[in-house]
Formats: structure tokens, C-alpha cells, sequence
């Protein structure tokens, strides 16, 4: 760390914690002036009793809401178009972005193209930001996340699939954030045994590779080391136990807390499985959880004494790779995460497609070792038939 560079930081936005705050959500509405929110979740959430009670405590209280729910797992481009319809035709003047990470992933995007005439892929991470004023600006926006896992809740960028490149792109805006954030944990308490293990290891995934970058943010490791010595011991709890509402709400933090260190950026695991649920539709949790071993692997040398932090931070016994690497498979194993990609239907012939693709993606760069396009295919043949 060199103390003596020039750094800039940020930190997200308003966050309240607790069971039973989402009860406040009108409140906040109100406070904001939203008259008419447009609630913007996934299909497998549209009909989840909570979305509901939304709803109908929203309108309860006067305000006039809709749902869209046309969100699919991995969010498209034309999904985003059919919101943006959706939320000029009702006249809606604020967005409610609730679910895991697809339905709020669904709900930011829609957010940035809502009340201006750019194209969506003008708000892509890597392109100058474009001008927004008081004629164009953003609508306010809410999220509530229902998982404990995608930590997208604090920040406005979103990954989007490009329908005609079949590739994921991460789109976003520095002066769009969410107004404010809900941290309910007991939205998450009928969250099924899968999806409990696919999105607490894509918190855990998001701690270790933005604590692994190499770069100086000391709010976001301090965020990241948090997240590990919340995620580690606490998601086979809940695997095992659902109901148990103060681990629920340690994961819920830790996922939180997590999403907020990859301000820092991501690395191959997220490289790797951006591209693979472009093509292949695949749970984004699930993915990372497979890739992560390879990764890993590869790069053991560069992440140097930050393993025995790490290993420190989410209670290890030992704090050297091997130890720290067979720590993360056994707990991968406890979860029943398939051991390669090759069992959730990813086809050999794509392992050129998958590397070409992914050297594209944003957190390629941030990634702690460089890899070639050789390299790069190597990981995911690996992660393709031997896994870990």
C-alpha cells in the first residue's frame, strides 16, 4: 500500500437494518414525494406473499403502485426497454427495485434510461458518463433485497445480457444511487435451501476478490474482511436452518457489506461467469460458486499474505493456501455445489467463446494476476470438467 498516492473514495448511501423496517417503505415514499412507485422485481418473486403485502400497504397508505415483473434470472436488454415502457405509460415517478439480484439488477436499469432518450448501452461501465440535467434526470430509487447474496442493493450499476452479442455488460451512472436501502431479514426467512447456498457463496466470492485487488481502499477491505467473518461461519447455518432469524440477519449484513467492497472492482470468477449466464442463462450465484476454485488456483501466488488475513477473518484454524482453499471446497461440498460446470450444462465447444468474452469484461482488469487468452481458457476448461 503506498500511503503517499493521491486516492479517491466513496461510500454508498442511506442503509436501515432490522426485522420488520420494511414496514417503513411508505414512509419513505412519502418523504421523497412518491406518488406513484413502480415496484420492479424478478418472475420468481412476482408472486411471493411480500411483494403483495407491498403493495397493498402501499396503497394502503395512498399511493398508487404497479408491478413489473418481466425480469428474467440473467436481465436483458429488451426487458429493460419493456420497463422503461412500462414506467412512462403509468406515469410512475419513483422506482422500488425488491428481489435478489436480477430484480434489483432489473429495477436500476430501468432507472437510468427511464426518463431520458439515451440507449442503454450508453451508460456501459467502461464509456464517459453521459450528461444528465434536471430535464433528464433519474427517478428515485429504492432497493430491498429478499437474498442474501448479490450485495446490489447500495449502488446503481447493473448487469444487463446484450441480447444480440449474447454478453453481459455492466451498465451504471455515478450521479444515479439509490436514495435509500431496506435491510429486512426477515424477507429472506422463506428463501429455499439452493438459492440460500447459491447466493451466500456470491457474497462470499464478492468479499474475496475485492479484498484480493490490488488496490488501495481501506473501506472497502475493512467491508470486505467483515463480510468474510459474517459469510463463513453463518451460511451453513442457515443451509441447514432458514428459520434462524439472527443468522439470516448476519447474512444479510455480511452480503450487504460485501457488495459494498467491490467498489474495489471483481475478478475472473465474475469474468468467467458473466459470460457463461449470457449464453448459457445459468444462476449467477451457482456459477461463481464452481469457477471459484480454478480461480483461485490461479491465483495463489498473487494474492500473497492477504490468504492468512482472509483465513484470520472468517476463523480458519491454519492460515496458509491449502488450508484456506480446503476450507472453501468443504464448505462448497456442505452446500451440494455441483463440482464443475460441465454438470449444469455448459458445452465444451464454448470454452473459446467463454475466454474470448471474458478478457472482455470489466472485472478482468481488476483481477490481482493477468491472464492470456490461453490461460484464460485453461481456467475454464478446468472449471469446466474438473472443478475442484
Amino acid at each position: 500500500m503506498n500511503y503517499l498516492s493521491n486516492q479517491n473514495w466513496t461510500f454508498p448511501t442511506s442503509i436501515i437494518y432490522g426485522p420488520k423496517r420494511i414496514k417503513e417503505l411508505s414512509t419513505i415514499c412519502i418523504q421523497k414525494g412518491i406518488k406513484k412507485p413502480l415496484i420492479v422485481t424478478d418472475n420468481g418473486s412476482k408472486e411471493l406473499h411480500f411483494i403483495k403485502d407491498i403493495k397493498e400497504n402501499l396503497r394502503n397508505d395512498n399511493l398508487n403502485p404497479k408491478i413489473f415483473s418481466n425480469i428474467s434470472p440473467n436481465p436483458k436488454d429488451e426487458e429493460i426497454m419493456l420497463g422503461k415502457s412500462e414506467f412512462l405509460s403509468g406515469n410512475h415517478d419513483g422506482i422500488i427495485a425488491i428481489g435478489g439480484g436480477s430484480g434489483m439488477d432489473g429495477g436500476k436499469a430501468i432507472s437510468l434510461i427511464a426518463n431520458n432518450n439515451y440507449d442503454i448501452w450508453d451508460f456501459e461501465w467502461e464509456k464517459t458518463p453521459v450528461s444528465i440535467n434536471e430535464k433528464n434526470n433519474f427517478p428515485p430509487l429504492i432497493c430491498i433485497p429478499t437474498t442474501a447474496g448479490t450485495g446490489a442493493e447500495t449502488e446503481s450499476s447493473a448487469m444487463v445480457t446484450d441480447t444480440k452479442l449474447l454478453v453481459k455488460w455492466c451498465i451504471a451512472h455515478p450521479q444515479q444511487k439509490p436514495f435509500e436501502v431496506i435491510l429486512d431479514p426477515e424477507l429472506t426467512l422463506g428463501l429455499p435451501k439452493n438459492l440460500t447456498a447459491w447466493t451466500g457463496i456470491d457474497a462470499l466470492v464478492h468479499a474475496i476478490e475485492a479484498y484480493v485487488i490490488n488496490d488501495f481502499h481501506p473501506l472497502c477491505d475493512g467491508a470486505a474482511l467483515e463480510a468474510l467473518r459474517l459469510i463463513y461461519p453463518n451460511l451453513p447455518i442457515v443451509y441447514e436452518n432458514g428459520n434462524d432469524l439472527s443468522c439470516r440477519g448476519k447474512m444479510l449484513v455480511g452480503s450487504c457489506l460485501a457488495g459494498v467492497s467491490f467498489l474495489k472492482g471483481l475478478g475472473f470468477v465474475h469474468a468467467i461467469s458473466h459470460m457463461v449466464g449470457a449464453e448459457f442463462d445459468t444462476q449467477h450465484g451457482l456459477t461463481n460458486a464452481i469457477v471459484l476454485p480454478s480461480v483461485l488456483r490461479f491465483n495463489k501466488e498473487a494474492m500473497g499474505l492477504k490468504i492468512s488475513i482472509m483465513s484470520e477473518a472468517m476463523g480458519l484454524k491454519k492460515t496458509d493456501f491449502d488450508y484456506f482453499y480446503s476450507s472453501i471446497c468443504d464448505l462448497l461440498d456442505q452446500l451440494e455445489i455441483p463440482k464443475n460446470l460441465s454438470e449444469i450444462g455448459i458445452e465444451d465447444n464454448s470454452i473459446n467463446r467463454l475466454a474470448e468474452k471474458a478478457l472482455t469484461d470489466s472485472a478482468f482488469a481488476t483481477n490481482p494476476k493477468t491472464a492470456s487468452l490461453e490461460e484464460m481458457r485453461e481456467i475454464i476448461k478446468i472449471s469446466l470438467h474438473s472443478g475442484r
